[in-house]
């Protein structure tokens, strides 16, 4: 039986503490895991943004939009590589209507 794949949006919120570099790693490192386990359709680099409450201390993070297809047990496993990468301010993910 074939696994239905859904469309998805991710929003990452990575450190500007990290540096130039250290975000470049973050945002690759997510890309190399989504190409892993879905279909990437899309990254779409926001760049530095301010935010809109203070996230530990800090008042500024670079936004990243990655836009994939994958079956529904991914999404899960991808939240919580979010949660304990370093770096990694907020996320989120969401189901995109077909």
């Amino acid at each position: 039986m074939e696994k239905i794949q859904n469309t998805y949006e991710s929003v990452l919120v990575v450190s500007t503490k990290l540096g130039e570099e250290g975000i470049t790693k973050v945002i690759e490192y997510f890309k190399g895991v989504i190409e892993r386990h879905a279909t990437l359709e899309s990254v779409d680099e926001w760049g530095k943004r301010a935010l809109a409450y203070p996230i530990n201390k800090e008042t500024e993070g670079y936004y990243a939009l990655y836009s994939f297809t994958s079956d529904a047990d991914f999404p899960a496993e991808l939240d919580r590589r979010y949660k304990i990468a370093d770096g990694v301010l907020r996320s989120l993910i969401i189901k995109k209507e077909a």
